[in-house]
C-alpha cells in the first residue's frame, strides 16, 4: 500500500491528532519601554531671594557688601586705587552712587570702588537684575558682574573657576553694551572668548535693566528684557568649558583704562564720573511643577 494511503487511515482513526497544526505566532505582548529622565525644567522666583534696594543713607549696607582695595592694577592694568571711603560709594536717595574720581590716591592717580558680595551673597544659579546708569567719558570702564566664590577647578583661579559678565560698558564705545562669560577654555586672553554686544543709546543718561538669568544648561543676557547673548552647555562639556555649576559672587566697580577701557586714552577731564544703581535682586531658580 502506499504511504499516502496509509497516512489517510492512521489520520482518519486518530481524528484531531491529525489536524493540521496552527502555525500562525502568537500575538505579541505588548511593551512599553522604560523612559529615561526627562531634563528638569526650572524658573525663577517671584519675589527676590538676596536684594538691595538702597532705601537707606550712608555706606552700602555692610551686611550685604564688602570692599576691594588697591591700586595694583587688577590684572589689566588699570589706573585707578579703589577705596572704601563714602566718596566712592555712597547710598543716597533710593541710590548707590560709585564714583571715580581724578585724585591722588595710593599709588594713583584715580580714586573708585569696587563692592562684591562674597561670603554676604553667594549664589548657585538665579536671575540676577540690576538697574542702572552708567558714566560717560573715555576711558571709563563700570562692571556689573559674576565671580566664582571658591577655587573648585583646574591649577588657576581665574579663568579656570569662571567669570559671568552681566554688564561691561567703556567709555570711547559710549553707546555699546557687553555680556561675556569666560573660562579655561573660552577666554579673551587666548582668543577665544564668548560675547556679544547690543546698542543702548541712553546707557548714561537713563536707567536700564541688566540681566543675566542662570539655569544649569544655559546662561542668558538682556537689558530691559530684550535678550542678546546665550550661552549654552554643550553636553560634552567638562569644567574647563562649564564650571558655572558652584556658587558665584556680585560685583560692581568702577575702574578707569587698563587693557581694554584705556584704548584710546583716558580724558582727564571728565571726572568726577558716576555709576548709579538703583537696585539688585536675584531671584532663586525654582523647579517648574
Amino acid at each position: 500500500m502506499r504511504p499516502f494511503a496509509l497516512l489517510l487511515i492512521f489520520c482518519l482513526n486518530t481524528g484531531a491528532a491529525c489536524q493540521q497544526k496552527d502555525e500562525t505566532p502568537p500575538a505579541p505582548v505588548a511593551t512599553t519601554p522604560t523612559p529615561s529622565t526627562p531634563p528638569k525644567e526650572y524658573t525663577f522666583s517671584e519675589t527676590p531671594t538676596w536684594q538691595d534696594e538702597f532705601n537707606y543713607s550712608g555706606k552700602p549696607d555692610p551686611v550685604k557688601w564688602g570692599y576691594e582695595l588697591g591700586g595694583s592694577g587688577w590684572g589689566n592694568n588699570e589706573l585707578q586705587n579703589y577705596t572704601n571711603n563714602l566718596e566712592n560709594a555712597q547710598v543716597k536717595d533710593g541710590h548707590l552712587t560709585i564714583t571715580a574720581r581724578k585724585e591722588t590716591s595710593g599709588n594713583r592717580q584715580f580714586s573708585s570702588a569696587r563692592l562684591l558680595t562674597k561670603s554676604k551673597g553667594d549664589f548657585l544659579y538665579g536671575k540676577i537684575e540690576v538697574k542702572a546708569k552708567l558714566p560717560t567719558g573715555v576711558g571709563t570702564w563700570p562692571a556689573i558682574w559674576m565671580l566664582a566664590t571658591d577655587s573648585n577647578y583646574g591649577t588657576q583661579y581665574w579663568p579656570d573657576n569662571g567669570e559671568i559678565d552681566i554688564m561691561e560698558h567703556v567709555g570711547f564705545d559710549q553707546n555699546r553694551i557687553h555680556a561675556n562669560i569666560h573660562t579655561k577654555a573660552f577666554n579673551h586672553s587666548i582668543g577665544t572668548n564668548k560675547g556679544d554686544k547690543i546698542d543702548v543709546p541712553t546707557a548714561s543718561t537713563e536707567f536700564h535693566v541688566y540681566t543675566c538669568e542662570w539655569q544649569p544648561n544655559y546662561i542668558a543676557f538682556a537689558v530691559d528684557g530684550k535678550q542678546y547673548f546665550r550661552f549654552d552647555r554643550n553636553s560634552s562639556y567638562n569644567w574647563s568649558q562649564w564650571p558655572f555649576d558652584r556658587k558665584q559672587f556680585l560685583l560692581l566697580n568702577f575702574a578707569i583704562g587698563g587693557n581694554w577701557a584705556g584704548q584710546k586714552g583716558v580724558d582727564g577731564n571728565i571726572f568726577p564720573q558716576s555709576m548709579v544703581v538703583d537696585y539688585v535682586r536675584v531671584y532663586g531658580l525654582v523647579e517648574k511643577k
